[in-house]
């Protein structure tokens, strides 16, 4: 599929989704809509071209972000004084929208938080074939813009456990601890992953190693874990009983596809709502397998605290979160201030943490100036990469060699603390 095609198929280029690009950011990031992008989304909305979740996702985001006395004009295609009054706007914009669920909009549209149990029950109507595509755009992107609360998260969370195919709803007990490993599941333009050999790594340690990942919902679609790792031959776990079998090379690759089908299905939707939901931080940290340690990454430095804090809700005993990994992935930059906040849960069950800077003496040999910048990466010379190094211990790539290093000396400096504080 061409660029082109991709952006039609997507609806990526219509007067609401350059509009959503703009009011969709955060409660700290969006933007005002030109009037003359306000004229061209009212006329598309009038008309009746637009696709309902992206209609449901730009007028999610306006609502949180605030109109401006120039994007009152949108009331128009709902009635006067919409804006104001949630009621009456879900009821104009989601006319199909089930009774039991407009309770939790016109709470959503009013700015306040959910409670776990309304939480989950919102995240059952997401993860359902119930109608009204419209509010599902609208919820994502009113909990994305405004930020969700650990309470939403726990709730969503329950909820997408529930659609677990039978064979993630059993654990089994295996030999070795599970350690999972979890990136952003968008992939990387520019850049090299290592996730394959961290996982080794980690297996030397005695570890089973799961890398959870999926399709990419964007807004990258060059390569991501999952092409990698089916370059690399991996065998894709079926059920939780194959964790009782031997190791694979690489570990485990978990599939959302293989977990969770109506999960999966929202990988569809968010390409056309643009913005990236709750789900692109939620399927990170989901434990079917029952592992005990995650390792995962934040794009935004500020979210490591809130992804350590999913972590233990999500029943890790422990967490490595990554921050300014190249593009968000788990390989670390050694130029930027790369570096982990290790945390776990104590026997009261809150968390305990510490932090290991990239500015640490035993990491000064793996500074550089930059990092490269690949013009045109490819899974298919990533997995070659992973391959050379496996059994040289090194490659061609000094680039890639040195990060490979600085990572696993980071990684397993961070594994020994975890295993200091919780008993093995």
């Amino acid at each position: 599929m061409t660029t082109i095609d991709f952006a039609i198929k997507y609806n990526l280029d219509t007067p609401l989704a350059r509009g959503i690009k703009q009011v969709g950011i955060g409660k700290h990031g969006s933007k005002p809509l030109a009037p003359e992008l306000v004229e061209e989304c009212l006329r598309e909305l009038i008309q009746g071209h637009c696709h309902p979740l992206q209609k449901g996702a730009f007028f999610g985001a306006l609502m949180m972000k605030g109109p401006t006395d120039a994007e009152l004009k949108l009331e128009t295609y709902i009635g006067r004084h919409a804006f104001s009054n949630p009621v009456f706007f879900l009821n104009k914009l989601c006319p199909d929208l089930p009774q039991n669920m407009f309770p939790i909009g016109v709470k959503l549209l009013s700015g306040k938080s959910l409670q776990v149990s309304e939480a989950h029950q919102l995240g059952d109507f997401l993860l359902s074939d119930e109608p009204c595509e419209t509010f599902k755009g609208m919820a994502v992107s009113i909990l994305r813009v405004r930020y969700e609360t650990n309470d939403e998260y726990e709730g969503l969370h329950e909820a997408v456990m529930s659609t677990y195919t039978p064979g993630f709803q059993r654990r089994v007990k295996t030999k070795f601890p599970i350690i999972q490993l979890a990136e952003p599941f968008d992939g990387v333009e520019h850049s090299y992953m290592i996730t394959p050999l961290l996982a080794y790594f980690f297996q030397e340690r005695n570890y089973n190693a799961v890398t959870a990942l999926g399709r990419s919902s964007g807004p990258k679609y060059k390569f991501n874990s999952h092409d990698l790792y089916l370059y690399l031959g991996s065998w894709l776990l079926a059920d939780n009983h194959e964790l009782l079998e031997m190791n694979p090379t690489f570990g485990w690759v978990l599939d959302q596809k293989s977990l969770s089908p109506a999960l999966d299905q929202w990988v569809e939707r968010r390409r056309t709502t643009l913005k990236r939901p709750f789900l692109a931080t939620l399927e990170k940290v989901l434990n079917p397998c029952g592992a005990r340690i995650l390792v995962t990454s934040v794009f935004h430095i500020t979210y490591q605290m809130k992804m350590a804090e999913l972590a233990l809700m999500a029943g890790f005993d422990g967490v490595m979160v990554l921050k300014r990994g190249l593009e968000g992935s788990l390989a670390p930059s050694t130029s930027k201030a790369s570096g982990l906040l290790c945390a776990v849960r104590n026997a009261n069950n809150h968390l305990f943490f510490t932090r290991l800077e990239h500015d640490f003496p035993a990491f000064a040999a793996y500074r550089t100036e930059t990092d490269d910048e690949i013009e045109n990466p490819t899974a298919e010379i990533n997995a070659t990469l992973i391959r050379k190094y496996l059994h040289n211990g090194r490659t061609d790539y000094h680039d890639f060699d040195n990060r490979v290093g600085y990572a696993k000396a980071l990684y397993m400096r961070g594994l020994d603390w975890i295993e200091s504080q919780i008993g093995y």
